[in-house]
């Protein structure tokens, strides 16, 4: 089974940044559409943004001009790189396949608040 693991989440105050990494044990990581997706309290779980295996990135209106989504296929990880933050992007922060076809992992926790 692929294992999921997301890290980089924390608290940070309005306008600043985070750098969100995920990592799959996958040995086909390459071949798939990896994504972003959030859940905030009450809320159900949104995609945030996408990218495909060759590297094209697509953002949900929210995020799009602030977020970055970055794929590294020999290292088997993805990234996002959180600018602008605000306090409506917390969330906890989960990486899977486009659809979202793995086990969930545990996510990453990102709290903006001043």
């Amino acid at each position: 089974q692929v294992q999921v693991v997301e890290s980089g989440g924390g608290l940070v105050q309005p306008g600043g940044s985070l750098r969100l990494s995920c990592t799959q044990s996958s040995s086909i990581f390459s071949f798939f559409v990896m994504a972003w997706y959030r859940q905030a309290p009450g809320k159900q779980r949104e995609l945030v943004a996408r990218i495909a295996p060759g590297g094209q990135g697509d953002y949900a209106d929210s995020v799009k001009g602030r977020f970055t989504i970055s794929r590294d296929n020999a290292k088997n990880t993805v990234n996002l790189q959180m600018n602008s933050l605000k306090p409506e992007d917390t969330a906890v922060y989960y990486c899977n396949r486009s659809p979202s076809t793995l086990k969930w992992g545990q996510g990453t926790q990102v709290t903006v608040s001043s």
